[in-house]
């Protein structure tokens, strides 16, 4: 199933006068080991929350925290709750539950925007050649995450999982395989996620890993980007101890301007 049928399915969902609860579902081709892909529940849940706010507020930021496992091809419903709409800024909180649980919990900050006399450019930019075609990890049975089939990854730089890398960054490109209809911050959102965490390029052997919290902060304006484009990745790993790591990484669009700064807390059952 597509991401657009997805996005689709949530918004119609959220918009409905009435709904059944757990009327929701992810297929099993956007697993991710035991859950569902993560990139893909948060954009989901952001999803329904966009269909609260007003189209003059843009996506400021978004965090999400993932409280447990979405179980795939069952039923789970979202919530969405406006905290304050006030005259510049909305806040909104989304959670995705499943079997009466909690699974994950979007709040997103939404802002016009204001004349201002302050301005000051990113300067942060990147090298990468852009890439001809997908380079990074085939579909292997019960090795790659099943969701991996919808987004195109390029590695330029940094280890494959489980390598014993002495190193803990990516460099790389991403976009969808199958372009969506159009580009939305829901489908940047799913996208953003498709990269392993950095730390495990540095394990010898195969161990679980989970996300806990993610950050993305939207740097505008935003320009028109085509569903086939790809999109540049940097992550780093600014420190990791005592089985959890914290990363952050930059996302350029084809032009070379910088769209969102990706942080995560990352739990490594090693």
């Amino acid at each position: 199933m597509h991401i657009d049928d997805l996005i689709d399915a949530t918004n119609l969902y959220i918009n409905s006068d009435k709904h059944d609860r757990a009327q929701l579902s992810i297929p099993k081709e956007w697993a991710q080991g035991r859950t569902a892909y993560g990139g893909l529940t948060g954009a989901l849940v952001y999803s329904a929350i966009r269909q609260k706010v007003g189209n003059d507020r843009v996506l400021r930021s978004f965090t999400c925290n993932f409280v447990g496992p979405v179980v795939t091809e069952t039923g789970f419903d979202i919530e969405v709750e406006v905290l304050r709409e006030g005259k510049n800024v909305t806040q909104v909180i989304g959670k995705a539950i499943q079997n009466e649980n909690v699974c994950v919990m979007v709040q997103a900050a939404f802002g016009v925007s204001r004349e201002s006399k302050i301005e000051v450019l990113n300067t942060d930019r990147h090298t990468m050649r852009a890439p001809t075609k997908a380079d990074f990890l085939p579909q292997i049975p019960k090795i790659t995450p099943k969701f991996l089939r919808h987004i195109d990854l390029a590695r330029q730089a940094g280890g494959l999982p489980f390598t014993g890398s002495k190193e803990s960054k990516i460099d790389g490109w991403m976009r969808y395989t199958k372009p969506p209809k159009a580009l939305t911050d829901a489908h940047l959102i799913a996208l953003i996620d498709g990269w392993p965490p950095t730390t495990l390029q540095m394990l010898k052997w195969p161990a679980p890993a989970s996300t806990m919290s993610w950050n993305i902060e939207f740097v505008y304006p935003h320009y028109t980007f085509s569903p086939k484009d790809w999109f540049a990745y940097q992550v780093r790993t600014r420190q990791a101890t005592d089985g959890y790591a914290q990363t952050e990484a930059n996302i350029w669009d084809p032009s070379g301007r910088l769209i969102a700064i990706s942080r995560q807390t990352i739990a490594v059952f090693d």
